[in-house]
Protein backbone atom coordinates (compact mmCIF):
# COMPACT_ATOMS: atom_id res chain seq x y z
CA UNK A 1 0.00 0.00 0.00
CA UNK A 2 1.29 3.28 -1.18
CA UNK A 3 -0.62 5.52 1.40
CA UNK A 4 -1.77 5.11 5.04
CA UNK A 5 -4.11 7.44 6.80
CA UNK A 6 -2.71 8.32 10.59
CA UNK A 7 -4.29 9.33 13.45
CA UNK A 8 -2.15 10.24 16.90
CA UNK A 9 -4.09 10.67 19.55
CA UNK A 10 -2.63 13.55 22.12
CA UNK A 11 -4.03 12.50 25.63
CA UNK A 12 -3.74 14.07 29.21
CA UNK A 13 -3.80 10.66 31.71
CA UNK A 14 -4.21 10.50 35.29
CA UNK A 15 -3.70 8.12 38.27
CA UNK A 16 -6.64 5.85 37.30
CA UNK A 17 -6.17 3.24 34.19
CA UNK A 18 -9.51 2.23 33.58
CA UNK A 19 -10.27 5.69 33.35
CA UNK A 20 -7.30 6.14 30.86
CA UNK A 21 -7.40 3.13 28.36
CA UNK A 22 -11.44 3.60 27.95
CA UNK A 23 -11.10 7.13 26.83
CA UNK A 24 -8.17 6.49 24.71
CA UNK A 25 -10.29 3.89 23.13
CA UNK A 26 -13.31 6.20 22.35
CA UNK A 27 -10.97 8.62 20.81
CA UNK A 28 -9.02 5.43 18.44
CA UNK A 29 -12.80 4.08 17.85
CA UNK A 30 -13.39 8.14 16.29
CA UNK A 31 -10.27 7.80 14.58
CA UNK A 32 -10.88 5.33 13.17
CA UNK A 33 -14.71 6.60 11.97
CA UNK A 34 -13.02 9.07 10.12
CA UNK A 35 -11.10 7.22 8.05
CA UNK A 36 -7.51 6.66 10.28
CA UNK A 37 -5.88 3.22 9.04
CA UNK A 38 -3.31 3.07 11.84
CA UNK A 39 -3.84 5.13 15.21
CA UNK A 40 -1.24 5.68 17.76
CA UNK A 41 -1.66 6.33 21.16
CA UNK A 42 1.31 8.30 23.27
CA UNK A 43 3.86 7.24 26.52
CA UNK A 44 1.88 6.27 29.83
CA UNK A 45 -1.21 5.63 27.95
CA UNK A 46 -2.17 3.47 31.16
CA UNK A 47 -1.42 5.46 33.75
CA UNK A 48 0.43 8.61 35.20
CA UNK A 49 0.90 8.93 38.66
CA UNK A 50 2.49 11.79 41.25
CA UNK A 51 5.14 9.37 42.59
CA UNK A 52 6.87 7.00 41.08
CA UNK A 53 6.00 4.12 43.93
CA UNK A 54 2.04 4.63 43.14
CA UNK A 55 3.31 3.73 39.40
CA UNK A 56 5.25 0.69 40.75
CA UNK A 57 2.44 -0.37 43.15
CA UNK A 58 -0.74 0.34 40.36
CA UNK A 59 0.97 -1.80 37.57
CA UNK A 60 -0.17 -5.30 36.19
CA UNK A 61 1.47 -7.99 34.76
CA UNK A 62 1.15 -8.32 31.40
CA UNK A 63 -1.18 -11.51 31.85
CA UNK A 64 -3.38 -8.88 34.07
CA UNK A 65 -2.68 -5.62 31.94
CA UNK A 66 -6.21 -4.25 31.01
CA UNK A 67 -5.11 -2.12 28.46
CA UNK A 68 -4.47 -5.44 26.46
CA UNK A 69 -7.45 -7.08 25.87
CA UNK A 70 -9.48 -3.26 25.20
CA UNK A 71 -6.72 -2.58 22.13
CA UNK A 72 -6.92 -5.54 20.79
CA UNK A 73 -10.78 -5.38 20.81
CA UNK A 74 -10.77 -2.21 19.61
CA UNK A 75 -8.49 -2.95 16.70
CA UNK A 76 -10.24 -5.78 15.56
CA UNK A 77 -13.38 -3.71 15.95
CA UNK A 78 -12.09 -0.95 13.56
CA UNK A 79 -9.79 -3.25 11.01
CA UNK A 80 -7.09 -0.44 11.90
CA UNK A 81 -3.83 -0.87 13.17
CA UNK A 82 -3.05 0.83 16.76
CA UNK A 83 0.09 1.25 18.16
CA UNK A 84 -0.14 1.51 22.51
CA UNK A 85 2.03 4.15 22.80
CA UNK A 86 3.42 2.75 26.13
CA UNK A 87 1.66 0.71 29.23
CA UNK A 88 3.48 0.32 32.39
CA UNK A 89 4.06 -3.49 32.94
CA UNK A 90 4.98 -5.09 36.11
CA UNK A 91 7.76 -7.58 35.41
CA UNK A 92 8.96 -11.03 37.95
CA UNK A 93 12.24 -8.82 39.26
CA UNK A 94 9.54 -6.27 40.57
CA UNK A 95 10.19 -3.54 38.82
CA UNK A 96 8.37 -2.26 35.33
CA UNK A 97 8.42 -2.68 31.78
CA UNK A 98 7.61 0.88 29.93
CA UNK A 99 6.14 -1.25 26.33
CA UNK A 100 4.67 -0.37 23.06
CA UNK A 101 2.44 -2.79 21.82
CA UNK A 102 1.40 -2.74 18.39
CA UNK A 103 -1.41 -4.80 17.03
CA UNK A 104 -2.64 -5.33 13.68
CA UNK A 105 -6.33 -5.19 12.28
CA UNK A 106 -7.11 -8.55 13.52
CA UNK A 107 -6.22 -7.22 16.94
CA UNK A 108 -3.61 -9.64 17.19
CA UNK A 109 0.30 -8.53 18.62
CA UNK A 110 2.71 -8.32 15.89
CA UNK A 111 5.38 -6.57 18.16
CA UNK A 112 6.28 -5.05 21.30
CA UNK A 113 9.11 -3.09 22.89
CA UNK A 114 10.66 -2.24 26.08
CA UNK A 115 11.69 1.33 26.07
CA UNK A 116 15.92 1.06 25.79
CA UNK A 117 16.86 4.38 26.87
CA UNK A 118 15.32 5.65 30.86
CA UNK A 119 15.13 9.00 31.65
CA UNK A 120 17.69 10.39 34.49
CA UNK A 121 17.69 13.52 34.08
CA UNK A 122 17.97 16.98 36.09
CA UNK A 123 16.92 19.86 34.40
CA UNK A 124 17.97 23.39 34.80
CA UNK A 125 14.36 24.34 35.63
CA UNK A 126 14.92 21.92 38.85
CA UNK A 127 12.62 19.12 37.57
CA UNK A 128 14.38 15.76 38.26
CA UNK A 129 13.34 12.41 36.57
CA UNK A 130 14.59 9.15 37.99
CA UNK A 131 12.84 6.61 35.44
CA UNK A 132 15.74 3.68 36.44
CA UNK A 133 14.28 3.24 39.80
CA UNK A 134 11.23 1.54 38.87
CA UNK A 135 11.61 0.56 35.27
CA UNK A 136 13.88 -1.74 33.79
CA UNK A 137 15.61 -1.28 30.29
CA UNK A 138 14.63 -2.82 27.44
CA UNK A 139 17.59 -4.46 25.36
CA UNK A 140 16.03 -5.14 21.67
CA UNK A 141 15.42 -2.58 18.84
CA UNK A 142 12.35 -3.95 17.14
CA UNK A 143 10.98 -2.69 13.77
CA UNK A 144 7.67 -4.50 12.77
CA UNK A 145 5.99 -5.39 9.32
CA UNK A 146 2.93 -2.96 8.74
CA UNK A 147 1.23 -3.10 5.12
CA UNK A 148 2.77 -0.02 5.07
CA UNK A 149 6.09 -0.91 5.45
CA UNK A 150 8.45 -1.50 8.20
CA UNK A 151 8.13 0.58 11.91
CA UNK A 152 10.70 1.49 13.77
CA UNK A 153 9.36 1.16 17.38
CA UNK A 154 10.80 3.83 19.97
CA UNK A 155 9.61 5.52 23.06
CA UNK A 156 10.34 8.96 24.05
CA UNK A 157 13.90 9.60 25.49
CA UNK A 158 14.79 7.40 22.86
CA UNK A 159 15.01 10.68 20.35
CA UNK A 160 17.82 11.60 21.79
CA UNK A 161 19.88 8.71 20.66
CA UNK A 162 20.27 8.97 16.79
CA UNK A 163 22.10 6.07 16.27
CA UNK A 164 18.88 3.98 16.92
CA UNK A 165 16.89 5.24 14.18
CA UNK A 166 19.90 4.78 11.58
CA UNK A 167 20.45 1.31 12.85
CA UNK A 168 16.16 0.89 12.71
CA UNK A 169 16.08 2.56 9.40
CA UNK A 170 18.90 -0.06 7.96
CA UNK A 171 17.04 -2.60 9.43
CA UNK A 172 14.37 -1.85 7.09
CA UNK A 173 11.99 0.63 8.97
CA UNK A 174 10.16 3.62 6.62
CA UNK A 175 8.02 5.03 9.74
CA UNK A 176 9.89 5.82 13.09
CA UNK A 177 7.09 6.07 16.16
CA UNK A 178 7.96 8.07 19.09
CA UNK A 179 5.13 7.87 21.42
CA UNK A 180 5.87 10.49 24.42
CA UNK A 181 5.49 12.39 27.46
CA UNK A 182 7.97 15.15 26.98
CA UNK A 183 8.44 17.55 29.61
CA UNK A 184 7.37 21.13 28.98
CA UNK A 185 11.01 22.74 29.14
CA UNK A 186 12.46 19.86 27.21
CA UNK A 187 9.60 20.36 25.01
CA UNK A 188 10.13 23.96 24.37
CA UNK A 189 13.53 23.75 23.47
CA UNK A 190 14.77 20.27 21.79
CA UNK A 191 10.95 18.41 20.89
CA UNK A 192 10.66 19.78 17.51
CA UNK A 193 14.45 19.72 16.04
CA UNK A 194 14.50 16.57 17.50
CA UNK A 195 12.18 15.08 15.55
CA UNK A 196 12.33 16.57 12.27
CA UNK A 197 16.55 15.78 12.59
CA UNK A 198 15.33 11.31 12.89
CA UNK A 199 12.93 12.29 9.87
CA UNK A 200 15.58 14.32 7.74
CA UNK A 201 18.72 11.48 9.12
CA UNK A 202 17.05 8.62 8.24
CA UNK A 203 15.01 9.66 5.34
CA UNK A 204 11.83 8.45 7.25
CA UNK A 205 8.27 9.59 8.54
CA UNK A 206 7.86 10.33 12.19
CA UNK A 207 5.03 9.68 13.53
CA UNK A 208 5.27 11.06 17.59
CA UNK A 209 1.99 10.96 19.93
CA UNK A 210 2.44 12.91 22.72
CA UNK A 211 1.22 13.65 26.43
CA UNK A 212 -0.22 17.11 27.02
CA UNK A 213 -1.41 19.31 29.92
CA UNK A 214 -0.88 19.18 33.57
CA UNK A 215 -0.82 15.54 35.71
CA UNK A 216 -1.24 14.52 39.33
CA UNK A 217 1.81 15.91 41.11
CA UNK A 218 1.94 18.83 38.79
CA UNK A 219 3.86 17.24 36.14
CA UNK A 220 3.20 19.16 32.64
CA UNK A 221 3.60 17.93 29.47
CA UNK A 222 4.79 19.41 26.21
CA UNK A 223 2.13 18.02 23.82
CA UNK A 224 2.20 19.03 20.57
CA UNK A 225 1.64 15.88 19.22
CA UNK A 226 3.70 15.97 15.82
CA UNK A 227 3.78 14.05 12.28
CA UNK A 228 7.14 14.86 9.92
CA UNK A 229 7.62 13.88 6.66
CA UNK A 230 11.31 11.80 5.08
CA UNK A 231 12.46 15.82 3.54
CA UNK A 232 11.68 16.68 7.32
CA UNK A 233 9.38 19.06 6.95
CA UNK A 234 6.42 18.82 9.54
CA UNK A 235 3.00 17.82 8.09
CA UNK A 236 0.58 18.42 11.11
CA UNK A 237 0.65 19.29 15.04
CA UNK A 238 -1.48 18.79 17.37
CA UNK A 239 -0.92 21.60 19.98
CA UNK A 240 -1.31 22.06 23.13
CA UNK A 241 -4.80 20.05 23.97
CA UNK A 242 -5.88 16.71 23.88
CA UNK A 243 -7.36 16.13 20.29
CA UNK A 244 -6.80 13.32 17.49
CA UNK A 245 -3.58 14.65 14.86
CA UNK A 246 -4.88 13.14 11.45
CA UNK A 247 -2.20 12.61 8.12
CA UNK A 248 -2.00 10.84 5.37
CA UNK A 249 1.56 8.94 4.49
CA UNK A 250 2.72 8.84 1.32
CA UNK A 251 5.22 5.86 1.33
CA UNK A 252 6.82 6.76 -1.73
CA UNK A 253 7.78 10.07 -0.19
CA UNK A 254 10.28 7.95 1.76
CA UNK A 255 12.26 6.35 -1.11
CA UNK A 256 12.47 9.48 -2.83
CA UNK A 257 13.95 11.23 0.15
CA UNK A 258 16.21 8.12 0.47
CA UNK A 259 17.30 8.17 -3.62
CA UNK A 260 18.25 11.89 -3.33
CA UNK A 261 20.59 11.52 -0.08
CA UNK A 262 21.76 8.35 0.10
CA UNK A 263 23.41 9.14 3.59
CA UNK A 264 22.03 5.77 4.68
CA UNK A 265 24.86 4.14 2.34
CA UNK A 266 27.77 6.00 3.09
CA UNK A 267 28.60 4.89 6.62
CA UNK A 268 31.99 5.15 6.90
CA UNK A 269 34.74 3.42 9.58
CA UNK A 270 36.74 6.09 11.60
CA UNK A 271 39.17 5.80 14.08
CA UNK A 272 39.35 7.92 17.07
Amino acid sequence: MTTVKTALLQLNAGPDIADNISAAADMARRAAGDGAQFILTPENTCHMCAKPADKLDSSPAAEKHPALPLFSAVAQETGAYILLGSIAVKLSSGKLANRSVLFDAKGDIVAQYDKIHLFDVDLPTGERHRESDIIAPGDRAVVAGTPWGGVGMTICYDLRFAHLYRALARKGAKIMTIPAAFTVPTGQAHWETLLRARAIETGSYVLAPAQCGEHPGGRRTWGHSLVVGPWGEVIADGGADTGIVHATLDMGAVDKARAAIPALQHDREILL
